[in-house]
């Protein structure tokens, strides 16, 4: 098992260069995630009632399942 020990400061302080490559890091993890969500979303709104119901949900779960009501 591996531990990470962040307690200590790696003697390097923290620049708006690497305050900004955090924010695109961040920003384009979340447009990820959006992305994904909307393609799940998008996938599971094309399958019959009868194919959902082979995968054990309904057509009121999908935002559940993706996570966020919005399109």
């Amino acid at each position: 098992m591996a531990l990470l020990d962040f307690s200590r400061a790696s003697g390097r302080s923290v620049t708006s260069a690497d305050r900004f490559n955090r924010l695109i890091a961040s920003t384009i993890g979340a447009l990820a995630s959006w992305n994904d969500a909307r393609n799940t979303r998008n996938a599971l709104a094309k399958l019959s009632d009868h194919e959902l119901d082979d995968l054990g949900i309904s057509r009121g779960d999908i935002d559940r399942i993706t996570g966020k009501s919005f399109y």
